[in-house]
């Protein structure tokens, strides 16, 4: 079976856990779904109106989290890690079923969610994926938080770049071509922040949940953690997998480049906004082959459905 058709997971998968910000227990499942169904999630602790789908232009907070909200009010918030993961293990349709607003932070990472998914196994389909194809570069600026998307031939590349005044933070940068780089680096990184900051996020009712166990927390020239670091470049590789997260909120996978410098939720979802306001600025195709090159992926073997 092609890895270009579209993907599910073989069986159900429960995670357990508390939410990041609200600091409640939280219990959610990821089902499998049908092709073309995409990613849903269902808030089952409500009885109606209670499905919200992933989407750009329904994201409602981007402040230290990515919250989106359906038509009736009904939240999602924290998706970015779970979205990523989903990305990274080429998941293209689930139902995602949670008993409270807060994705599950587990240990700040992707880590979970990636390895159950792959323990668990993924069922393919005999139906094509879609892809997202850049036709123009477009920018956007926020003071020096800078970001553009641009074609790219082949793949999704990412280069981010990170600069925070504490010393062991520093300024760092990463680039990872996200279809062919192993990403192993990328969805163990843990979120994180600054110890003078804790106080400040509990006081905008946020962190409720937070602890080492689940947050990398520097304080001056020191990690807190133990153990330290899980890879050099852990806190920019943290905004490389948030990046990819909230890029999955396009509904495909993307054929771009994409640089930044300084960005994180608000930046990525400003970009989508406005590569999506315009028709001109990209295609949706979909693969016709059942196996095709890599190299080929923007040749013709694909079928515009824009």
């Amino acid at each position: 079976m092609s890895a270009l058709n579209q993907k599910t997971i073989k069986e159900a998968i429960l995670f357990e856990g508390v939410g990041l910000h609200t600091g409640k227990p939280v219990v959610m499942k990821i089902n499998p779904a049908e092709v073309n169904t995409g990613i849903i999630f269902k808030r089952n602790d409500l009885k109606k109106n209670n499905l919200v789908i992933p989407g750009i232009f329904n994201v409602v907070n981007t402040s230290y989290c990515t919250t989106i909200e359906n038509e009736y009010g009904i939240k999602i918030s924290t998706i970015e890690h779970l979205m990523g993961a989903l990305f990274c293990t080429g998941i293209d349709n689930a139902l995602i079923e949670i008993n409270s607003q807060e994705v599950p932070i587990l240990d700040g990472s992707a880590k979970e969610f990636v390895e159950k998914i792959n323990l668990t196994g993924i069922a393919f389909s005999q139906t094509p994926i879609k892809i997202i194809k850049l036709e123009k570069k477009i920018n956007v600026k926020d003071g020096d938080k800078i970001m553009s998307i641009e074609p790219n031939r082949i793949n999704l590349d990412i280069d981010f770049e990170i600069k925070f005044n504490n010393e062991i933070i520093g300024n760092q940068r990463n680039s990872v071509q996200v279809y062919e780089t192993d990403l192993s680096d990328i969805y163990s990184s843990r979120t994180f922040c600054v110890y003078e900051d804790i106080e400040k996020l509990k006081k905008m009712n946020l962190a409720q949940g937070g602890s080492l166990e689940n947050a990398i927390v520097v304080k001056d020239n020191k990690i807190l953690n133990d153990g330290g670091l899980r890879n050099e470049k852990e806190f920019v590789n943290h905004k490389i997998l948030d990046c990819i997260g909230d890029l999955y909120l396009s509904g495909y996978k993307i054929i771009g480049k994409v640089t930044c410098s300084q960005g994180g939720h608000s930046l990525t979802n400003q970009l989508l906004r406005e590569v999506f306001q315009n028709k001109d600025n990209f295609s949706i195709v979909e693969i016709k082959e059942k196996n095709i090159p890599h190299s080929l992926i923007n040749r013709k073997y694909l079928r515009s459905i824009a």
